[in-house]
């Protein structure tokens, strides 16, 4: 599935089951919750936090819910995400071409 097809796919399920999108502040919110869930997995795998009894490490499930809200915002507020994605690659390249490989720190 492609990113775009990923905003289609999103847009389709809502049109279906969720009646309308939530509105944007509210899925800002939301997308803030959906990190800090994130984090917490994050803070118990591979921090020094450990998981509390009955806890799941469903990593791949709080990665995929960031990136549902995420795309709920970007298609209702007319971003295309590939194209969006594509644009901070060739940003990021210009930018950074040198740039860490020449950083002494990330070398083994």
């Amino acid at each position: 599935m492609t990113i775009r097809q990923a905003q289609e796919a999103v847009d389709s399920w809502i049109k279906e089951y969720g009646v309308r999108y939530f509105s944007e502040l509210t899925n800002m919110a939301v997308l803030t919750e959906e990190v800090g869930e994130l984090a917490r997995v994050i803070a118990r795998k591979y921090g020094d936090q450990s998981f509390k009894p009955g806890e799941k490490e469903n990593l791949g499930e709080e990665m995929a819910d960031v990136l549902w809200v995420l795309l709920c915002l970007a298609n209702q507020t007319g971003v295309d995400l590939t194209e969006e994605l594509l644009k901070s690659m060739e940003k990021k390249t210009n930018r950074d071409a040198l740039r860490h490989i020449e950083n002494p720190k990330l070398k083994a």
